[in-house]
């Protein structure tokens, strides 16, 4: 896959206390396939569907200010990550993990952005990223979930240069980012029907080819259905907690239903 346009969703990872049985939970979820991969960090699991990396599970780190739990992290491209760095700073962002170069690999960040949204960058090297997206099993869509959504909307702009459009509707404050000419990104505004003990994240959509069956394997073995099945103009969706408590969501494109919400640019 081609290294994708500054800002774009290009790798997601997620941290868990007990990868083994993560493992076994999105294999059985997604029909994943594992591949182990030493690292600095300590063992890194890079996930396959249908033969091609799709996303990576790993032990989770100590991250300053931030609570130890699993979580999914999604990555945005860089062409230079240390220039991504210093913008980070200058509009208000905080630097988790300082640009660490990992081999010939590629060079990584983690950050938390001014409403303490934490996200990652990637600067490809030998690893540009997904080698797929949209197939079921693998990365599909991204949104951010925040409380305090103006700091969102200044910051990722600022930092990625993004071109923004607002959704017309008056009962959900949802917006979209554009980077090299697609739509890269969403942002929701988290409403009180989030629990006040979940923190804002970017929620991480994984393709699936039947919502309903996708949902049943994911409650069978233990994850808590938080909202759906529901169609949609995207298609049918569903979102969960998995077993140790990550979001995450899936959804079948081929299943939209219902014509696309208008939306208008930001200025």
């Amino acid at each position: 896959m081609a290294v994708q346009p500054e800002g774009t969703p290009c790798w997601a990872d997620a941290m868990f206390r007990d990868v083994e049985g993560a493992k076994s939970f999105y294999g059985d979820v997604f029909g994943w396939t594992y591949r182990e991969m030493p690292s600095d960090a300590g063992t890194y699991t890079q996930a396959y569907a249908d033969g091609r990396a799709v996303a990576a599970l790993m032990p989770p780190m100590p991250l300053p200010g931030q609570e130890e739990r699993s979580a999914w992290y999604v990555h945005l491209a860089s062409p230079d990550v240390e220039a991504t760095a210093a913008r980070i700073r200058e509009h208000g962002g905080e630097l988790l993990m300082e640009p660490t170069r990992a081999d010939d690999l590629g060079s990584m960040l983690l950050a938390r952005d001014p409403g303490g949204v934490v996200f990652g960058v990637w600067q490809a090297g030998t690893h540009e990223g997904f080698e797929v997206t949209g197939v079921p099993g693998a990365y599909c869509w991204a949104e951010i979930f925040t409380r305090e959504a103006e700091k969102s909307d200044a910051f990722f702009p600022a930092v990625f240069g993004y071109r923004a459009k607002q959704l017309d509707d008056p009962e959900v404050d949802f917006r979209l980012f554009d980077a090299g000419g697609d739509t890269v990104l969403g942002r929701m505004r988290m409403t009180d029907a989030f629990p006040p003990d979940v923190p804002p994240y970017i929620n991480v959509y994984f393709a699936v080819d039947d919502c309903d069956a996708a949902a049943a394997r994911a409650t069978r073995r233990g994850a808590v259905l938080r909202f759906g099945p529901m169609d949609s103009p995207f298609g049918r969706f569903a979102a969960f907690s998995d077993p140790q408590g990550a979001s995450f969501s899936v959804i079948d494109t081929d299943t939209a239903r219902g014509e696309l919400p208008k939306t208008h640019d930001v200025t």
